[in-house]
C-alpha cells in the first residue's frame, strides 16, 4: 500500500508509520494507544452551532484535578503512548493549570497538542506553552465577525482578539525558531458555506501553516441537524479555496469525509485500542461519540478514581475493546465518520484481506509532520 508523500496528512491517517502495532493488535495481544484525545473540562463558554459535545452533554461528571491529569500523562507514558492531543470535548484554556499539563507532557516526552477557540488563551503564556506543543489548531468557523458571532455563540468582537492571539503565535514562533504548526480549522456545515473562502483568506493573512476544512459530524439521531446533502453545491467554493495554498500555506479540504457524509463501508470499529479518547468528565471510552450517559456500558472508567494504567490492564478495558469489534455495526449504532474513521477503514480492510499486510510499507521519503497523532 503506498501513501502519497505530504507535509500534512489531513485527510488520512498515519498507521503506515506504526505497523508493529498495528500487527500486534490484528494479532490480538494487547497495544497500547499511539495516541490519546482527552479534555481537561467538559466546560466551553462558547455556544457553537456544530458542537458534537453539546449532543451529549454529560449531566454527571467528575471534576479533573491537576494531580489527576498529571497522573494519567505519566501512565501514558507507562504504558508506550507516543502523543495526546488535548482536544476532545471541552475548552481546555479555561482550566488553571492547562499551561501545567502542556509543559510537563512535553517534558516526560509525549507529543502534545492541542485545539482551542483561542480566546480565553493567556498572552504571558504563550511563549511558554508554543516550544512545548507539536501543533496548535484554532477553530474558527468564519472570517467575518458578524457570522463569527452568529457561527460560534459569542459577541462579534470575539474573532479579532482571537485574530490577535493567533498572530501573536505566529510571532514567537517566527521569532524563535520553533517547530510547531500553527493552524485554522473550520467545521463547515453547508449554511456556513458563505465563509469558505474568508476563511482560507484569512488563514493566509494571519500566517499560519494551513487551514482545514471539515464536515461537520452528527450523532445517529441527527441531534445537531446536519444537512450533508447540503454539501455538494459547496464543491466550487472549497475548490476556490484551495487556490488559495502557497509554498508556505496550506488551504486543504476534508474531500473524503465531506463527499462521503455518513455513510461508512466498515462495520465493526477496530481502531480505539490505537486512538483512545477520554472526555472532560474523566470518563475514558474507546472514542468520543460512546462518551454519553447512554453509552455508559462503554465507559472503561473515569481518570479521577482510577489510573489509566490500571485500567488499560484491565479485563474490563479489553472486554469493551472487543465488543466494538465484534458485536458492533458502526453503520447504525455510532456518529457520522468520527475521529477514528480513516484508520478504521484501512483496519477493516486489513482484516477483510483487501489489503495484505506485507504491502503496508512505510513510505519513503520525508517523514510527514505529527505522524504520532494517527
Amino acid at each position: 500500500m503506498k501513501q502519497q508523500n505530504e507535509k500534512y496528512i489531513l485527510d488520512s491517517h498515519k498507521l503506515l508509520y506504526h505497523m508493529n502495532r498495528v500487527k500486534d493488535l490484528l494479532d490480538g495481544k494487547r497495544v497500547s494507544p499511539i495516541t490519546i484525545d482527552w479534555a481537561l473540562t467538559q466546560k466551553c463558554p462558547y455556544n457553537c452551532k456544530f458542537c458534537f459535545a453539546q449532543a451529549q452533554r454529560n449531566k454527571k461528571g467528575k471534576i479533573i484535578t491537576k494531580k489527576a491529569a498529571f497522573d494519567y500523562l505519566d501512565d501514558a507514558v507507562d504504558i508506550g503512548v507516543k502523543s495526546t492531543s488535548l482536544i476532545s470535548d471541552g475548552e481546555n484554556t479555561i482550566v488553571p493549570f492547562f499551561y501545567d499539563v502542556v509543559t510537563y507532557g512535553k517534558e516526560i516526552g509525549l507529543d502534545m497538542a492541542c485545539a482551542t477557540n483561542g480566546y480565553y488563551l493567556k498572552e504571558n503564556k504563550l511563549a511558554e506553552i508554543l516550544p512545548a506543543l507539536t501543533y496548535f489548531r484554532f477553530s474558527v468557523c468564519a472570517g467575518e465577525p458578524q457570522r463569527y458571532s452568529e457561527i460560534h455563540g459569542v459577541p462579534s468582537d470575539y474573532l479579532e482578539k482571537v485574530k490577535n492571539i493567533i498572530r501573536q503565535c505566529v510571532r514567537i514562533k517566527e521569532e524563535n525558531g520553533l517547530g510547531v504548526t500553527l493552524g485554522l480549522q473550520m467545521v463547515l456545515m453547508p449554511e456556513f458555506g458563505d465563509q469558505i473562502v474568508p476563511m482560507a483568506k484569512l488563514g493566509r493573512e494571519l500566517g499560519v501553516d494551513y487551514t482545514v476544512i471539515k464536515h461537520c459530524s452528527d450523532d445517529e439521531f441527527g441531534t445537531i441537524g446536519v444537512n450533508y446533502d447540503g454539501y455538494k453545491s459547496l464543491y466550487p467554493l472549497l475548490q476556490e479555496a484551495e487556490s488559495y495554498t502557497t509554498n508556505d500555506y496550506l488551504v486543504k479540504a476534508k474531500w473524503s469525509k465531506i463527499k462521503t457524509c455518513r455513510d461508512r463501508r466498515y462495520i465493526q470499529c477496530y481502531a480505539p485500542p490505537l486512538m483512545l479518547q477520554t472526555s472532560g468528565t474523566g470518563i475514558v471510552a474507546p472514542c468520543g461519540p460512546l462518551f454519553g450517559e447512554r453509552y455508559s456500558k462503554y465507559h472503561i472508567g473515569n481518570m479521577v478514581d482510577t489510573r489509566l494504567k490500571d485500567m488499560w490492564e484491565s479485563d474490563k478495558y479489553w472486554r469493551i475493546m472487543n465488543m466494538l469489534a465484534t458485536d458492533f455495526d458502526a453503520r447504525k449504532e455510532c456518529a457520522c465518520l468520527c475521529l477514528q474513521d480513516k484508520a478504521n477503514e484501512f483496519l477493516w480492510d486489513l482484516k477483510q484481506g483487501n489489503i495484505k499486510i506485507e504491502d503496508c510499507v512505510r513510505p519513503t521519503g520525508k517523514i510527514p509532520e505529527h505522524i504520532n497523532f494517527v
